[in-house]
């Protein structure tokens, strides 16, 4: 195996004799003593283990309790130890956060106090998205926001952007340089886990104590983490993030690109890919829903054979998906544009949570009349699922709110919703049925935001 270097605190660290899966908190504070990054939930939900991570394509604040030590390799990470400078400067989120009361406990400060760091790295100010995955139980958010407004116009100190010279050189560790790489590879070990973000996977390691003896890291497959424009469509690539994504399609698909602001936090956006949120499978993932709705087209490939499919056709039954063992998914195609979209996430909470129900509509009118529809739901079956029925019922129809009212009683025909901790099956129901007359007032101009309060 081959050895991982990185830059830590701007010191070149090379890591020997690691296993693949030892994650990066569990080596910061065992191994090098670096203890400022905190471990709270240990699942990538609470920030406190927050830490930058910085390569050719910028910063990012990712949570090191879910990330592997082979996902730094060539890379730059910096702990909260390290945002000051090396003398000791504080840095000016640092001050700013003294300066306005933002600490009393301190377990989550270094957590947020890396978090603004990048943010004001990047000269960001959506501050309540940045920061949404950082939790904090004792001050509040309200002093930590003025803290980050108020340092919104100090300079980038100047060791900030230090970072990624002299890692040191040699392949990742069990990283396929490309996706033929990767095709060899995992027709030649088809019960391997593949490793992209981990923020799934490193759940499997840190909740479910699994021992995953064959991992390949595919964050050195380039080509796979590509947008291009095809032919009626646009191309994603299997490894693009889910912030990338979010950024590249906000004008062309601005209906997606909402949910996916949505999607778990900050650190999580930064690591996780959509190729990952589809192969997972989960009836609860937030793409699949919406890429269900507007017509995506799935890439799989096997050795040198590949086949496209339908998303939809991926998902046969719980944690059941059509890919047979050695094939991956390398890409997903959807349509240039897609106006009529519209995508209703229902959570306990608004930032960084799991969906109860995930609603996605996209209904085309011609003249009067319903021409068109594709319906798809998350949490509502053990799938992402459209709803046929729902469909038929519409198909023809006066656009109108008696068209909407009468196909309401055919979502009990697509769905039979279980009930757990985030849902009773009849709310889920129900809710999915408010979904589509929200749709239906949307698309008639009422404001629907649950952000939005009205009179």
């Amino acid at each position: 195996m081959s050895d991982i270097a990185f830059l830590l605190n701007g010191t070149p660290i090379r890591v020997v004799g690691e296993s693949p899966t030892r994650t990066l908190l569990d080596y910061l504070r065992e191994v090098r003593g670096l203890k400022g990054t905190k471990e709270g939930c240990n699942e990538g939900d609470c920030g406190a283990c927050t830490v930058m991570v910085t390569d050719e394509a910028g910063s990012r604040a990712l949570n090191s309790c879910i990330l592997f030590l082979p996902q730094l390799h060539g890379k730059a990470v910096r702990t909260v130890e390290g945002i000051s400078g090396p003398a000791g400067q504080l840095h000016p989120v640092q001050q700013s956060m003294i300066n306005h009361h933002g600490s009393q406990c301190g377990f989550c400060t270094p957590g947020f106090v890396v978090s603004m760091a990048v943010a004001h790295k990047d000269g960001a100010t959506d501050h309540d998205d940045r920061l949404a995955g950082n939790l904090c139980r004792c001050t509040g958010y309200a002093p930590i926001i003025r803290a980050a407004e108020a340092a919104e116009t100090a300079p980038v100190p100047g060791w900030m952007t230090e970072d990624l010279a002299k890692t040191g050189g040699g392949a990742a560790p069990f990283a396929p340089a490309s996706s033929d790489a990767l095709a060899d590879w995992y027709l030649a070990h088809p019960g391997a886990t593949l490793v992209a973000g981990a923020t799934d996977v490193g759940l499997w390691v840190t909740k479910g104590l699994m021992e995953l003896p064959e991992v390949a890291f595919l964050h050195a497959c380039k080509d796979l983490q590509q947008i291009e424009k095809v032919p009626g469509g646009i191309r994603i690539g299997a490894g693009v993030t889910i912030q990338t994504l979010r950024s590249a399609i906000a004008t062309s698909h601005p209906a997606l690109a909402e949910l996916l602001r949505r999607f778990a936090s900050e650190q999580v956006r930064g690591a996780a890919t959509i190729g990952g949120n589809i192969a997972n499978g989960s009836p609860i993932g937030d793409a699949p829903p919406a890429l269900i709705a507007i017509g995506a087209r799935l890439h799989l490939r096997k050795g040198d054979a590949r086949r496209e499919i339908a998303l939809e056709d991926f998902f046969i039954d719980y944690k059941k998906q059509d890919r047979s063992p050695g094939e991956f998914v390398e890409a997903v195609t959807i349509p240039d544009s897609a106006p009529d979209l519209a995508c209703y996430k229902l959570t306990k909470r608004f930032d960084q949570d799991i969906s109860a129900v995930c609603g996605c509509f996209n209904i085309t009118i011609k003249g009067s009349k319903i021409e068109s529809t594709r319906i798809a739901f998350g949490g509502m079956a053990g799938i992402p699922k459209r709803a046929a029925a729902v469909e038929s019922a519409l198909i023809g129809q006066v656009w109108g709110e008696a068209a909407i009212r009468a196909a309401l009683p055919a979502f009990a025909e697509d769905f039979t919703p279980m009930s757990d901790m985030r849902a009773s099956a009849a709310y889920r129901l129900e809710t999915a049925q408010n979904m589509a007359l929200r749709y239906f007032h949307e698309r008639s101009g009422h404001r629907v935001s649950v952000l939005e309060v009205e009179a």
